[in-house]
């Protein structure tokens, strides 16, 4: 059997979910300042940029931010 005839497995990702500030702030119980502050320490996932007045947080990075900070 040539590698050209093997079966091929397809991984299929979980669809990437944006967040923008307010839908942040409701989630993880932080105000505006709050959050551009531990982002600019490194204690808080970064925001992406799509555009000149569009920023976004991906949905499962901020999910697993609240996971690791649930109990602290």
């Amino acid at each position: 059997m040539s590698a050209d005839s093997q079966p091929r497995i397809i991984t299929q990702q979980p669809p990437i979910t944006f967040l923008r500030l307010p839908d942040v702030e409701q989630r993880v119980k932080l105000k505006r300042s709050a959050i551009y502050q531990r982002m600019s320490e490194g204690r808080f996932p970064k925001s992406r940029s799509l555009g000149a007045r569009c920023t976004v947080w991906i949905e499962s990075e901020i999910e697993d931010w609240m996971r690791q900070h649930a109990f602290q």
